[in-house]
């Protein structure tokens, strides 16, 4: 399975390192938001490379809602817990759960279905990956509003789709529509998606990101934060 070089794990407990993580990002979601850089301060393992454990180690469903509840920081051990009542928790040391992840419907594929199984993990965090500067930089600048240029931070709250087929080749989300729900400082991005597997669509999903510390939108300042994250896409790969 082509996750095996991005986690380890010991008995039940399940580490991602901040090197894997970051590869992760990088090479498998295109994925450069500096939060997921090793030397970052406030680094977390990305939210997508929990969600495709999630579909390797138990399988993907017709129906699926993944509730992100906290970050996993640098080297932090989680456990996934035997899922119940059609539910599957990743908790880290302190037994806070990470992770909520329900399911129901007829499990499509797992670990014994690579071809349908990585199709549709690539394709999802293929799409994810690319959220910022092609949908939330334009989300938020049609509402007059920005995230803190000097910190940054879009935290992943959510992810569900359902699928119309058991039967697919390669599964690709493309945004149908986007939105953005603004409470004072607090915006939430809702983004729907359809799947797509060689032009028919067999599936659909919706996607939530919090964005906090809003403020009116500056385009100078906008515009130094998506230099700085194409700019990070450079180095890593010329580094390559």
């Amino acid at each position: 399975m082509f996750l095996f070089p991005f986690f380890q794990q010991e008995n039940d407990l399940l580490t991602i390192t901040p090197e894997q993580g970051s590869r992760f990002a990088k090479e498998i979601a295109n994925d450069f938001n500096p939060i997921h850089d090793p030397t970052a301060k406030r680094y977390c393992a990305p939210g997508d490379l929990l969600f495709s454990l999630v579909l390797m180690k138990h399988g993907l469903y017709q129906n699926m809602h993944f509730h992100f509840q906290g970050m996993v920081g640098k080297s932090t051990p989680v456990k996934f817990l035997t899922p119940a009542d059609q539910s599957i928790q990743i908790i880290d040391e302190k037994e806070k759960t990470v992770l909520d992840t329900h399911f129901d419907g007829h499990k499509i594929a797992d670990i014994e279905q690579l071809d349908a199984l990585e199709s549709f993990i690539r394709g999802y965090v293929s799409f994810s990956g690319h959220n910022f500067i092609q949908i939330l930089e334009p989300l938020m600048q049609k509402h007059s509003v920005m995230i803190n240029p000097q910190r940054p931070l879009i935290i992943y709250e959510s992810m569900s789709f359902s699928l119309e087929t058991q039967q697919f080749k390669e599964a690709v989300p493309a945004l149908t529509h986007s939105e953005l729900q603004i409470d004072g400082k607090r915006g939430d991005a809702h983004l729907y998606f359809d799947i797509f597997d060689n032009g028919k669509v067999i599936g659909s999903g919706k996607k939530t990101l919090i964005l906090s510390s809003l403020r009116p939108y500056d385009a100078p300042a906008m515009q130094e934060v998506k230099d700085a994250y194409i700019a990070n896409k450079k180095r890593y790969e010329l580094l390559a």
